[in-house]
């Protein structure tokens, strides 16, 4: 997904990404101010610089929010990439690696519309792509989402 981000932008889309993350993640470090608000109990906190700024907001005791509880917090995009959240019913392309030890996506997820992969995968059901081939994976994202790249003209 790192890849496929330059790649998507240098095709002149917009894009974000959101990652779910494990219940005690925390780009935040211990000693900093910030932290320090946020033990004392402040529900948000913002960190901002000439070069970026964040917002911390901690929901004590609250389960975990979905994309749809997400999403409105972010800024209108061309194309919100997706990294986690496999329960959500959004369209989906998988990373398989060999290496992983697991099994390929047998296609039990209807929202699973394509894989990459370091190996073949004769069998897929699923349009597979290299996961070295960036464009093509790229190229299939724009098609499938329906999305103009820069360069493309009115259907």
């Amino acid at each position: 997904m790192v890849r496929l981000v330059p790649e998507l932008i240098g095709r002149g889309l917009a894009v974000s990404a959101m990652q779910q993350a494990g219940r005690d993640f925390d780009i935040d470090r211990p000693g900093k101010d910030s932290y320090l608000h946020r033990a004392a109990g402040a529900r948000e906190v913002m960190a901002t610089s000439a070069r970026r700024w964040t917002l911390m907001h901690e929901h004590h005791g609250g389960s975990a929010l979905t994309i749809d509880d997400l999403i409105p917090h972010l800024t209108p995009v061309d194309l919100l990439l997706v990294e986690g959240f496999d329960d959500h019913p959004h369209d989906k392309l998988v990373v398989h690696r060999a290496a992983g030890g697991g099994p390929p996506p047998r296609g039990d997820d209807p929202f699973i519309v394509a894989v990459a992969s370091d190996e073949p995968l004769p069998k897929a059901r699923l349009p597979v792509f290299d996961l070295e081939d960036v464009p093509a994976i790229a190229e299939f994202i724009i098609g499938h989402c329906r999305l103009k790249a820069a360069g493309q003209g009115a259907e």
